[in-house]
This record gives structure tokens, sequence and C-alpha cells, in this order.
């Protein structure tokens, strides 16, 4: 292979970027002939258009933002509305139980076998209630003392083993299986 000559490298080079920098304007020319014109066939002038499109994206960007804060005020408001009317149904089984109250308060003096009768009615009404809202009353008496369902007002000496739960003074209740009260109870110290 024959070595060229600076000279005629140079020259190759030459020719090569006038054909570089022919097609590169001849391309130019093309997309500026594209971009400068719209769909009926009028000019557009490029630095309008680019100016067009940055308007319509602005808008678009304010109306999302418009969008989620609205969003966010919706979300808001139903999230105060679910804590303010959480409790609408349990309250509303729970006037079962203050209409057999009241009722128990109407019978006549003297008449105990009635009240007894309308406090019965009343406590059945309530666990009815309480079994409606997945609450569960935990009975404590000859369990041995748990601290994760009872809490201890004392230990008396019995004959029952150290640690067992001899007396509940009140009950405890779980919701879900979640402890909402724990039992109060008396536990054994043992003899």
């Amino acid at each position: 292979m024959a070595k060229k000559s600076k000279s005629e490298v140079e020259k190759n080079n030459k020719d090569i970027e006038k054909e570089v920098e022919d097609l590169t304007q001849s391309e130019a020319s093309e997309c500026d002939d594209a971009m400068t014109v719209d769909e009926q066939g009028n000019p557009i002038d490029p630095l309008q258009a680019l100016e067009d499109e940055v308007a319509e994206l602005k808008d678009k960007l304010l109306r999302q933002h418009a969008e989620m804060d609205n969003l966010r005020k919706r979300t808001a408001k139903e999230v105060i509305d679910a804590r303010k009317f959480a409790v609408e149904k349990f309250a509303t089984a729970l006037l079962d139980v203050v209409d057999n109250l009241e009722r128990a308060l109407e019978v006549e003096e003297g008449n105990e076998s009635a009240v007894r009768d309308g406090i019965k009615l009343t406590l059945d009404a309530w666990h009815n209630v309480m079994g409606k809202f997945d609450m569960e009353r935990i009975e404590a008496v000859g369990e041995q003392f748990d601290p994760h369902k009872h809490e201890a007002l004392s230990q008396m000496p019995s004959d029952e083993p150290e640690g067992t739960v001899i007396n509940q003074h009140c009950a405890g209740y779980t919701l879900s299986g979640r402890l909402i009260r724990p039992a109060q109870v008396l536990v054994s110290s043992g003899k």
C-alpha cells in the first residue's frame, strides 16, 4: 500500500469536512423548513412555537397542582368525618341499653323483681352490643395473674396457689383482640 503524502491527507480531510458541512447545511435547511411550517402550510416562528409549548406546559402544571390541592383537601375532610362519625354505629347500638335503663327507672317502687328484670334485660342488651362490635369481657377469677390482661389491686392470703386471681373487682375488656381495659383483680399471695 502506497503512503499518501501529508498534503493528500489534508486535501482528503478538507473534502470530507466539506461534504459533512454540505450535508449538515442541507439537513438543517430541511429541518428549518419542516419546523417553520404548520399543518396548514403557514410559516411558524420557532421561538413562538417554543413559547407556546412552555405556556401549555405551565398551564398543565398549574392544573395538576390545583387538582392535587383539591385531592388533599377532600382527603383531609374525609379523614375528619371518619374520625367524627367512627362510633356512630356503636352509639346507635347503645341506645337500646339506655332505653332499657329508662324503662327500669319507670317501674313503681316496691316492685323489685321488675327492676331486677329490667336490669337483666339491659345487661343482655349490653352484651349483644359488645358482641356486634367484637368486644369481649375478660373473666379472670381462677386464672393465673397476667400483667398483660390484669391489674392487681392487692394481694391476699388464700388457699389458692400464689399468683392466682381470687376475686375480680372490675371486668376487663378487649376490642378485636386488643386490650382496652385490664381486669382489676385481687391476687392470692398463697397460704
